[in-house]
């Protein structure tokens, strides 16, 4: 085989392997499917996937003639405004998907105008979790389970917001909200094959807005978290998508899952004739049958 015939062969493998521009991706699956080309299999099977058939039996109620120019994403969560309802979940060893790992995640972010919350240490014991807190910190992230007994002593400890993530039942939530949790995460990372977003009404309800309710798992697409809004969430967390477009192109592959989903939201809040994300309620949306 002669050297010109050998390029020829190659040629395919290489362009399986050439990314496309940042600014030409449409939307966060496009943007799965360039990490894919960018990573080893092995990591990227760790970041892939979702539960997405929970949001599929989940329409809009539309609603014409309804001025939205005034369309305003902005949500105020522990004291501290938001330019959308729209946040990079705690993600932990990002360094492996880029070198740049979490600097790159918080340029990305910060161009987006979006807030990236730290990933806490999970080795960290209870006693000694008020001690390791950073000086610059807002609000305090814990993941479930928890001790009752130890909630109520770091809400004794420190005057933080502290939020409970792994939520997945409504008697978790008020036994959170009962022993001091300022807002809850509705997570299902433990509990993969459960939907968050099914089990969101039921957790509303249990709250009855005495805290902020935000919630992940397998958001996508700027009407996956109209929908979480419209049922009750404050917020989204957003976690694979990020670690995709860091894999793919750094910062700004961060910035452009950020941007593209804000986007989104702005577009399908204004086809529903909403103004705010306050506005959004069960009234915009149609829950199908399985």
């Amino acid at each position: 085989m002669t050297r010109r015939h050998a390029l020829l062969l190659a040629a395919p493998a290489l362009q399986a392997q050439r990314l496309t521009p940042v600014d030409e991706l449409v939307n966060t699956f496009e943007m799965e499917q360039m990490a894919q080309r960018t990573l080893p299999p092995e990591l990227f099977a760790e970041i892939t996937g979702s539960n997405r058939s929970a949001f599929d039996r989940i329409t809009f109620r539309p609603r014409m003639m309804v001025n939205t120019l005034e369309l305003d994403l902005t949500t105020e969560l522990f004291g501290e405004r938001h330019f959308a309802p729209i946040l990079v979940a705690p993600l932990a060893n990002v360094s492996r998907y880029h070198p740049d790992g979490e600097t790159a995640i918080q340029q990305g972010a910060t161009a987006a105008k979006a807030t990236v919350i730290g990933a806490p240490n999970p080795t960290t014991p209870w006693t000694q979790v008020a001690d390791a807190i950073p000086p610059q910190a807002k609000v305090l992230f814990l993941t479930a389970p928890f001790e009752e007994a130890a909630l109520k002593k770091l809400r004794a400890a420190t005057k933080l917001p502290i939020v409970v993530k792994g939520i997945l039942t409504p008697a978790a939530a008020k036994q959170a909200v009962d022993n001091g949790a300022s807002g809850l995460v509705i997570s299902n990372y433990r509990s993969p094959q459960t939907a968050s977003i099914d089990i969101l009404p039921a957790i509303a309800a249990e709250v009855n807005n005495k805290v902020p309710i935000l919630i992940d798992g397998s958001f996508r697409r700027g009407s996956d978290i109209l929908k979480a809004l419209a049922l009750g969430a404050k917020a989204v967390l957003i976690g694979r998508p990020v670690l995709w477009g860091l894999a793919a192109y750094g910062a700004r592959g961060v910035q452009q899952v950020l941007e593209q989903l804000q986007t989104e939201l702005a577009r399908d809040m204004a086809m529903c004739g909403l103004r705010t994300c306050a506005q959004a309620t069960p009234q915009y949306l149609k829950i199908h049958r399985r």
